[in-house]
């Protein structure tokens, strides 16, 4: 065999390991984003199976469900969703909340994730007293991480009583307690 044809096998081969490679790579990439998008509508699901909450306005109302989108990008480790969703939020807020606003809008000025976080822990226990005092009917679930950031813990909410870890997303998804139920 000449050394011109044992060539072109070597890149006919090549080739078609790049393209297997590159389908491989693709088919896994999809599986992640179904499997967000099915984490994504089970958590709907199971709220319309629940109770409907709602809220006593419709800003209160509209603010909660920014925050549970927001939550789920944190859920699913996405920052850049984070931030798009953060600017959402931060213009749920007028006069009378600029400290919920200014965290909003810090989510929105970074790209790590783990800095969004820690800001979203802290909008957590900002806009707790926004939600106990407007809720109407149903229930939201105080839960809680104590591992995250470094063992100081963190709360977030949740319409649904499962576990959804915005804090470790994928590492710890089920890492957490329900402390309180807020009617």
């Amino acid at each position: 065999m000449s050394l011109y044809k044992i060539e072109k096998i070597s890149q006919k081969t090549f080739t078609s390991l790049a393209v297997i490679v590159f389908f491989a790579l693709s088919s896994c990439g999809e599986q992640k984003k179904n499997a967000e998008t099915s984490t994504s509508t089970e958590i709907e699901s199971q709220r319309e199976d629940s109770d409907k909450l709602t809220f006593k306005d419709n800003k209160t109302e509209k603010v909660f469900d920014n925050y549970l989108l927001l939550r789920t990008a944190f859920v699913n480790s996405d920052s850049s969703v984070a931030q798009a969703l953060a600017l959402a939020l931060s213009e749920d807020f007028s006069e009378g909340s600029e400290g919920l606003k200014t965290i909003a809008q810090q989510i929105t000025e970074t790209d790590d994730l783990e800095k969004q976080r820690k800001l979203f822990s802290d909008f957590t226990i900002e806009v707790e007293p926004l939600f106990k005092e407007n809720i109407a009917r149903g229930v939201i679930y105080k839960q809680f991480c104590p591992m995250a950031f470094n063992g100081d813990g963190g709360y977030w909410f949740s319409d649904i009583d499962q576990i959804q870890n915005p804090y470790y997303g994928n590492k710890m998804l089920k890492c957490g307690t329900i402390t309180e139920i807020i009617q």
